[in-house]
């Protein structure tokens, strides 16, 4: 025999497969070549936020930045990764209409010698480097003795060669462009200049990985190991801007980049804040479904089906092992709730009239009807547009169902409470009471 207390959570992890097949059952196929309809779904998601006033606008960066950054790695499966190759600059000035998302890089950064270096070349070669180009300075302390005047003219002159040699290696490739992560020095600078490259020095490593993607170059670590095929040649115009008092370097017209730069602009930090807080959601949402494009309906529809389903289930069952399938089932009522209480609407009037709704529904069949969030009418999500994906949904219902099960299964509880009352002093430490040591006679303080 085994006690409803243990069995709990097992109970809890057959409702969460119960949950998860009525949410498919209610899902079906988006076509993610079709941008209307994948505009649709994610302009539902900030379709109540601060940037729902200017239309379309942030869905269509959050969709055309998923769509750059998409890479198919085989099998029929995508890469979305928003996090490291899709940046958001935000700059201050202009107005919202004028945010767009670049078909490259671009970062706050000016070449090293400004007067002298090319600041607009088109179709680029581009050298990225992770080294310094400038000579090598010792690690802790370094003793040089020195006995005659020459020997400094000669220590100085083999640093000069050296940086003079690492120089005529890179010339000897042919670059146009040379961006290293680390230092440059004025005399490799003046190197470069003389062989007319331009060069960026101390970039990020994050901002240098997106060049490396977007212009199909590889990032050397050796300048003697690097090879002609490490170049890029994929950037189409390099070219640096001033915008406001500060110079950005544009790396755009790439040729199937991978990875882009969503450029910001606003009155004021706070309004860019809010305007990236706002793209930052719809940018989730178009990469939840170009990654599993299947679609459920809003409004509380599917939770209301769930609801049901759990409801049906627990009928068949005798005992108290029904219990945990009746709690879920009205738990996952609170979303339906909540959305009647934030329009205003009779919540109990209107919960009945969804209830009533899906259960006139036959059994098998998926019920759309949900919850319209503006007015507090019983709607068919179809019609109204509410999609979420179906992606989100079942994560959120394992994810609330392991959190459940986790806490069933604390048989212990952790108290900061002394037993012993004397000595006038506070808590002396944790302790565990795991049943045997219980003191009934404790008291908590007033």
């Amino acid at each position: 025999h085994i006690d409803i207390k243990d069995r709990a959570p097992l109970l809890l992890l057959c409702h969460c497969c119960c949950c998860c097949q009525v949410a498919e059952s209610m899902s079906f196929d988006i076509d993610v070549n079709d941008r209307a309809q994948l505009l649709q779904v994610v302009q539902s998601c900030i379709g109540t936020k601060y940037t729902s006033r200017f239309g379309t606008l942030m869905a269509e960066l959050a969709l055309d930045a998923v769509q750059t950054v998409a890479r198919d790695v085989g099998g029929g499966q995508q890469e979305v990764d928003i996090k490291n190759y899709a940046k958001v600059e935000k700059i201050p000035g202009g107005t919202i209409e004028d945010c767009k998302v670049l078909k490259g890089v671009m970062f706050n950064k000016d070449v090293v010698v400004p007067g002298r270096m090319r600041r607009r070349i088109v179709n680029p070669r581009i050298l990225l480097l992770d080294c310094p180009l400038e000579y090598k300075k010792g690690e802790n302390q370094t003793n040089v003795e020195l006995l005659k005047e020459e020997d400094w003219a000669a220590l100085l002159k083999a640093e000069e060669e050296w940086i003079a040699h690492a120089c005529s290696q890179i010339a000897a490739l042919k670059p146009d462009v040379v961006i290293t992560e680390k230092g440059l020095s004025d005399l490799a600078a003046h190197f470069l200049t003389k062989a007319g490259i331009s060069a960026i020095r101390r970039l990020r490593k994050t901002d240098n990985n997106r060049i490396a993607r977007a212009t199909g170059a590889t990032i050397c670590h050796r300048i003697e190991e690097i090879l002609d095929s490490d170049i890029g040649t994929k950037a189409g115009l390099f070219e640096v801007a001033k915008i406001g008092d500060e110079f950005f370097t544009f790396i755009v017209d790439c040729k199937e980049p991978k990875a882009c730069t969503i450029v910001l602009r606003g009155a004021s930090k706070d309004v860019l804040n809010e305007v990236e807080r706002n793209l930052h959601d719809a940018m989730g949402v178009a990469r939840n479904i170009c990654l599993e494009p299947r679609l459920v309906p809003g409004g509380g529809a599917v939770e209301m089906a769930i609801s049901r389903a759990l409801t049906e289930r627990a009928s068949t069952i005798e005992g108290v092992e029904a219990a945990p399938y009746k709690a879920a089932g009205q738990a996952l009522e609170v979303i339906p709730r909540t959305l009647a209480q934030n329009c205003g609407a009779n919540v109990i009037r209107t919960l009945t009239k969804l209830r009533a709704k899906h259960a006139e529904t036959p059994a098998g069949q998926p019920c759309p009807f949900g919850i319209n969030g503006e007015t507090g009418e019983i709607t068919d999500m179809r019609a109204l547009g509410v999609w979420e994906p179906l992606a989100v949904k079942t994560q959120t219902l394992k994810t609330s169902t392991e959190a459940a099960t986790m806490l069933l299964r604390i048989d212990d509880i952790v108290s900061g409470i002394s037993k012993g009352r004397g000595g006038g002093g506070g808590p002396s430490g944790p302790q565990m009471d795991d049943g045997d040591n219980v003191d009934p006679e404790q008291m908590l303080p007033e």
